[in-house]
């Protein structure tokens, strides 16, 4: 489950100063730095200058790779300059600008830049409420937790972490046409999420609907890179390979779960199931390699007892 909070809005704060050398004698410069909140450059960011005299007047420029700009050939008056990045934050400052001279603007860009007062206070009730929901579903409170998360979406409908944990609770508490609406709602905010489609392919698996589990798994393991070839999602290839195997589909499975513990070396599971896919083709020297490797990342895990009584039976 994702137990992230929210990163809503943006943010800013920081300086404004002007003098510097003389430019063209009818018009003036702008000029500044855009860094972020750990005070490192930021490049292309997106510095809109907007005329605030009455007449509509707008420049654009970016910043270069040391986060710096310039704009020049601007009439003298006062001006609205507004630095942003996706991700990185958004900030705004007033300067004016005068004939000869330039105008300094720097920016530090944040998560937290341009909020007003309100925001930052629905910003925080819409975290609390949020981690409230996670810290329900943490003690087993899915009900509780769905109903945190619902108050969450009511805060910011946009909210695709919302639906896709509430989608989890659903499925925590086996109410699957209930999960599988949320993690849907989930896709629809964020057609790229990798764990709402590993949430499909879980129920659809719990439900014995192994095509629509499989067709949910591949989509997971695309959008993380699995279909481009070495790259991928472990979790997603295991889950994958869990669809096989109850399907019945041993050899599809193994293949799964070797693809997964290439990329996660220790993840448990995937070794263990891998023994058990052995184990049912038939390939016992492999099986005791797979329960050996289990053991090796989890000496003390649920499995052990069981992968050291399968080594000493097959070794014999």
């Amino acid at each position: 489950m994702r137990t992230q909070l929210l990163r809503v809005g943006l943010a800013l704060v920081l300086a404004l100063a002007i003098g510097a050398p003389a430019v063209a004698q009818s018009t003036g410069m702008i000029k500044g730095k855009v860094v972020d909140a750990k005070g490192q450059p930021v490049e292309d960011a997106k510095v809109l200058i907007e005329f605030t005299e009455g007449v509509n007047r707008k420049n654009e420029t970016k910043t270069n790779k040391k986060g710096e700009f310039i704009q020049i050939g601007l009439f003298p008056g006062n001006y609205r300059v507004t630095a942003s990045k996706d991700k990185v934050g958004q900030q705004s400052f007033e300067a004016r600008v005068r004939i000869g001279n330039a105008s300094e603007v720097n920016f530090q860009l944040s998560p937290e830049s341009g909020l007003t007062d309100a925001d930052k206070q629905k910003n925080a009730a819409l975290q609390a409420t949020f981690q409230a929901g996670i810290d329900a579903a943490r003690g087993g409170q899915h009900e509780a937790a769905i109903a945190k998360f619902n108050e969450a979406v009511v805060m910011m409908p946009t909210c695709h972490d919302c639906y896709y944990n509430i989608g989890f609770s659903y499925s925590a508490l086996q109410k699957y046409p209930e999960a599988e609406a949320a993690y849907k709602k989930a896709i629809e905010l964020k057609p790229g999420s990798v764990e709402a489609y590993n949430g499909l392919a879980t129920i659809y698996n719990a439900q014995k609907k192994f095509d629509e589990a499989a067709a949910a798994s591949a989509k997971a393991a695309e959008l993380s890179g699995g279909a481009a070839g070495g790259g991928g999602n472990a979790e997603a290839i295991y889950n994958q390979g869990v669809i096989f195997w109850n399907a019945g589909k041993y050899a599809e499975a193994k293949a799964q779960f070797e693809k997964a513990i290439s990329l996660k070396p220790d993840m448990a599971d995937a070794h263990y199931q891998l023994a058990m896919a052995n184990l049912n083709l038939g390939q016992m020297e492999a099986a005791v390699a797979a329960f050996e490797g289990y053991l090796k990342v989890a000496p003390d895990g649920p499995h052990a007892a069981e992968a050291k009584n399968a080594i000493a039976a097959l070794k014999k």
